[in-house]
């Protein structure tokens, strides 16, 4: 048999206490490609977790969780103090959406980048980098003086959260064994995420009330220190891989370009004009960049995105049921304020406490419901039922808003919204995450996250141009209320016909039974173990 290229991983001491330290590596096998389905996979003697991974998995998943609520909290924290920063900072009524949209810029446009980093450079190394991102940027948006350099530290805070959300979903995909360990972390995780709704709301508005507009970014800092230490404590340091290759520059540099453009142009849309040469523009130049990204990608040796990434069942269902999720969940998120602002009178602490209700039964949608349907149905029963349910939600609320009504009528709505974008958020990654090998975690859960938010937008723009379409948009203008509700209601049934149609993309994902037989198919026998010591 021909001699295969050796790759040296060095571990650590609490594994290895009879080796001598400067000799302390072992060689393993390099990674090779299997030819029956495009796919690269670990060899037998490669471990799939990394190397001197702690048998604490209850810690480990404890502490994925909470840098899956740093992220989150972040996110949400910033939209009740926005009025305040308003005034303190000088932000224009106009500009105000930026401390928010600065944010979705730096996440969408590094994603893809993000989760190759995570891949060649380590899942760890990049999981403290992040949160690093977001100290720094944190303080210097506490600090911040003027609306330029606000603005900045939101998009810094963005890229932090592309480098942490792929490293976190890397670590699970890597650490945990397939199955119910697995589910029970990726459950744990979205209950993480869903919990960060309503910490953000309630611990922002204390901030504000007492302390100040600064303390919403202030308070991220302890946080990430306490990951940062969690990280080093309880995360196998990264294996080195001892791969030369190249990174894919120009790859990185285009997709970066054209999913940076694209957000933007997307967020910037309603405010500039779809009409207006800036929009066009920048909508533009992103679509010529995406084309030429996946030229580069189709010939270069080691593309930042594999283009045999994109025949993964798992992945690109995952990656289309999220673009429709993703529109649709935005939207919901802006009728259900406007109805309860605009309509019904509501003040933003007011509205923020009736979002409450939704949050809180996303968590059990994520820590109860999960679990049980996948150990039943499998990923895409979840899948399925978890986008019907969302679509439905919506439908219900087109139902139930009217200009004459309070919460109370909306409340049922609300609660099935909750319950089922809980339960389908991390089902979406489990199945963007089972078709992928070990080294291609990151970058899967990248294109799926990039493919959130880029349909996030683009559903949103479409539905509330349904929403607006009957209204007067010129300045000044004062709209019935009647007139208002009924583009809302239109726009929430359309959103809601449009997801439960989506929610049959799942069939695309093969029953438990199926993908565990196509798996075993194609997996080769192991070969026999060789290590050798340097």
């Amino acid at each position: 048999m021909p001699c295969r290229e050796v790759v040296a991983i060095p571990l650590p001491s609490i594994l290895t206490p009879a080796l001598d330290k400067r000799r302390r590596r072992f060689v393993f096998w390099e990674p090779r490609h299997n030819p029956a389905n495009g796919r690269r996979r670990m060899s037998a003697e490669a471990p799939a977790r990394p190397v001197g991974s702690p048998q604490r998995p209850g810690v480990k998943m404890a502490l994925l969780a909470f840098c899956m609520l740093v992220f989150s909290v972040d996110y949400n924290i910033v939209y009740v103090a926005l009025p305040e920063i308003g005034r303190e900072v000088g932000f224009s009524a106009q500009s105000l959406q930026w401390v928010v949209s600065a944010y979705s810029v730096g996440l969408g446009g590094a994603l893809l980048l993000g989760g190759r980093a995570v891949d060649r450079l380590g899942a760890r190394r990049m999981l403290v980098l992040a949160l690093a991102l977001y100290a720094l940027a944190s303080i210097a948006g506490g600090l911040a003086t003027e609306p330029g350099l606000l603005v900045a530290a939101r998009v810094v805070q963005g890229l932090g959260g592309a480098l942490l959300f792929p490293a976190t979903l890397s670590l699970i995909n890597t650490s945990f064994e397939e199955g119910p360990v697995r589910n029970r972390a990726y459950a744990v995780w979205g209950t993480a995420g869903a919990s960060g709704a309503i910490i953000g709301s309630l611990v922002g508005g204390l901030l504000t009330d007492y302390l100040g507009w600064a303390w919403v970014f202030f308070v991220n800092v302890p946080l990430c220190v306490l990951a940062v230490a969690g990280c080093y404590a309880w995360l196998a340091p990264d294996a080195g891989s001892g791969d030369s290759r190249a990174f894919d520059v120009p790859g990185a540099l285009l997709a970066t370009a054209a999913s940076t453009l694209l957000v933007f142009g997307l967020i910037n849309g309603p405010e500039a004009g779809w009409s207006s040469v800036r929009t066009l523009t920048t909508i533009a130049v992103g679509l010529v960049l995406g084309v030429a990204f996946f030229a580069v990608e189709a010939k270069a040796g080691d593309p930042l995105a594999p283009p045999r990434l994109f025949g993964y069942r798992g992945l690109l269902t995952a990656m289309l049921i999220i673009f429709v999720f993703q529109g649709a969940i935005n939207t919901l998120h802006y009728l259900f304020f406007i109805q309860l602002q605009d309509v019904l009178g509501y003040s933003p602490l007011e509205a923020g406490l009736a979002f409450l209700p939704m949050s809180a039964v996303a968590m059990l949608g994520s820590g109860k419901l999960l679990p049980a349907v996948v150990k039943r149905w499998g990923v895409r029963g979840a899948l399925f039922s978890g986008l019907t349910g969302v679509g439905a939600s919506m439908i219900v609320l087109s139902l139930t808003m009217s200009t004459d009504t309070g919460f109370l009528p909306l409340l049922p709505a609300v609660l099935l919204w909750g319950l089922f974008a809980g339960m389908i958020y991390p089902a979406m990654f489990m199945a963007a995450g089972s078709d992928a090998a070990p080294d291609e975690q990151g970058v899967a859960s990248g294109l799926t996250q990039t493919s959130a938010q880029i349909g996030g937008a683009v559903g949103m723009a479409l539905l509330i141009a349904v929403a607006n379409a009957g209204l007067d948009l010129s300045e000044g203008a004062a709209n019935p209320v009647g007139d208002v509700v009924d583009g809302l209601r239109l726009s929430a049934l359309a959103g809601g016909i449009a997801a439960v149609a989506g929610a049959f993309l799942a069939f695309r994902i093969k029953p438990p039974r199926a993908a565990r037989q196509d798996r075993s198919a194609t997996e080769a026998p192991p070969e026999p173990e060789t290590v050798h010591s340097a």
